[in-house]
């Protein structure tokens, strides 16, 4: 069977959610015994010089005996993220005044 095929036929329930050039996924997927783990997919949008996207793809796999600890900790990290620096996002490509640097070409040939 290919590997398209059997990453796909073991997924039961799928999640996206999109954030600028990143994309996470939330897939559920089906062990070879019958039981349900999470693999969490982020996948980030880049350009190389020439101009073509390639995607950078980071992985994580999560299962049951682990769920309860990794919530816990990721809830406790999120609201110390959140107690000490607020909801806003402290950056300035997400200034709501933000606007991207462009590049003009300026020619000696004036009209």
């Amino acid at each position: 069977m290919s590997e398209f095929k059997e990453r796909h036929e073991n997924e039961i329930f799928t999640k996206v959610l999109k954030a600028g050039r990143r994309t996470y996924f939330f897939d559920v997927r089906e062990t070879k015994a019958g039981d349900y783990y999470l693999t969490i997919t982020e996948s980030k949008k880049n350009f190389g010089d020439n101009g073509e996207a390639t995607f950078e793809k980071h992985k994580i796999y999560l299962y049951k005996e682990d769920f309860k600890s990794f919530q816990e900790l990721f809830n406790e990290s999120t609201d110390f993220i959140i107690q000490q620096k607020g909801e806003d996002v402290i950056s300035e490509r997400h200034d709501k005044d933000f606007k991207s640097k462009s590049f003009t070409i300026e020619s000696d040939d004036e009209v």
